[in-house]
């Protein structure tokens, strides 16, 4: 199975056009398998869209493309507008407060995806789409998607996502971190891989000392690269032999991509496991080591609702344990691991900083440092955002962690 496959394939029965047509369904999402299909068009009002996707019908456009981005805007204006009144991150008080309502916020956001995600679009298997006005995505689709035999619907609002994507992959996401001793380049997020578009947290990793463990071992690890853009600054920074790991198809594919783009495939391989870097040789009980690993987990300990969410949210913070009551047993002698967060978690309410000194603890490290630097992002400076009283607050820190007594 390549990236772009289904893991499962089922397939929708759909009159279109006057006749009945086989498309295979594509969620990247997750979203469930529709038992109810309806092929709609420009008669079809917002309203009408809305209550049918509420009551779990899938909606097949037939009409004018651009109709059905119009229709979409005015479905997902009804939503926010309805949603206002009930939302309860827009009533919050008190600092208790903020870890329900998050999760409420939450909640509500995926019930009005999934139901601005009942809207879709027919393409075939050549990656055409036979509507008036249709742009033309074959190219866009294909890199999402891999060469299809099936004709296929996905909804329109995930069809965005992959013209988006397409077009940042043309563009690529320039790094700059002259300020830390590195030449500018550039690196090519694909679909369904995260965009290393917060910077703060890649300067922490350009500036934080390497570890003189690095001098008698030169081997790092970057666990779950993604686009590989940690593993790049290590190579950069002059660190000789790195292993970048990612449990997802479609990081390790992006991530190769950039290291071969760069021309750096003899100090970078990117393996796709989960976690650490397993041994060629299973008979083997001594696992692999480093004398420097660094890992950038997801930050908020919730479920994650599609691909890409899963760079962000970590439910019950399985990985971010999962590295920490590991990564002893990974690091070669005075070895160091670097993990880079956000503490947004922890103004939300959503995780102690006591829980998470208790797991470093309990792991068998210590705290050898920690470097900090405040968020950049936009919403850290927006007022209107209903969680600006945690966002304000946020700090990405790199915690230097290593074996307890070894230092």
């Amino acid at each position: 199975m390549t990236a772009q496959e289904p893991s499962a394939k089922e397939y929708l029965s759909v009159e279109l056009n006057g006749q009945l047509q086989r498309f295979l369904w594509r969620s990247e999402n997750g979203s469930e398998f529709p038992t109810k299909v309806l092929c709609i068009d420009d008669t079809c009002t917002a309203d009408q869209a809305l209550k049918l996707a509420r009551s779990g019908t899938a909606l097949v456009w037939s009409s004018d493309f651009q109709n059905a981005r119009l229709l979409l805007q005015a479905m997902s204006r009804r939503l926010d507008k309805r949603g206002r009144t009930r939302d309860p991150s827009n009533q919050l008080q008190p600092q208790n407060s903020l870890a329900p309502a998050f999760e409420a916020y939450r909640e509500n956001q995926k019930n009005r995806a999934q139901i601005l995600g009942k809207l879709l679009i027919a393409i075939d298997c050549d990656h055409k789409i036979r509507l008036k006005r249709a742009p033309n995505v074959v190219d866009a689709c294909e890199q999402a998607y891999g060469v299809t035999q099936d004709a296929y619907v996905i909804s329109l609002r995930e069809l965005h996502g992959v013209i988006s994507a397409f077009e940042w992959r043309k563009k690529g996401v320039a790094i700059n971190l002259t300020a830390s001793g590195l030449a500018p380049f550039k690196l090519t997020p694909h679909f369904g891989v995260f965009s290393p578009i917060r910077g703060e947290y890649l300067k922490l990793v350009a500036d934080c000392p390497l570890p003189k463990a690095l001098e008698l071992e030169s081997t790092a690890f970057d666990i779950g690269t993604g686009t590989g853009i940690l593993a790049l600054i290590l190579a950069k920074r002059g660190v000789k032999r790195i292993i970048a790991t990612d449990q997802s198809a479609r990081a390790v594919l992006c991530a190769s991509a950039n290291v071969l783009g760069l021309g750096l495939v003899e100090k970078i391989e990117v393996m796709q496991t989960n976690l650490f870097p397993q041994l060629q040789n299973p008979t083997n009980p001594q696992p692999c080591k480093a004398a420097l690993i660094v890992c950038n987990p997801p930050w908020l300990p919730s479920p994650a609702s599609d691909a890409l969410d899963s760079a962000v949210f970590d439910p019950a913070s399985q990985m971010l344990k999962g590295f920490l009551n590991a990564l002893r047993a990974h690091l070669t002698p005075k070895g160091e691991g670097w993990l880079v967060m956000s503490d947004f978690a922890e103004h939300l309410g959503l995780r102690p900083r006591e829980q998470f000194m208790q797991w470093i603890d309990a792991a068998g490290l210590e705290v050898l440092g920690k470097l900090d630097t405040r968020a950049e992002h936009k919403k850290a400076s927006d007022a209107s955002d209903p969680f600006f009283s945690a966002r304000s607050k946020e700090l990405t820190s790199l915690w230097r962690l290593g074996a307890k007594g070894e230092h």
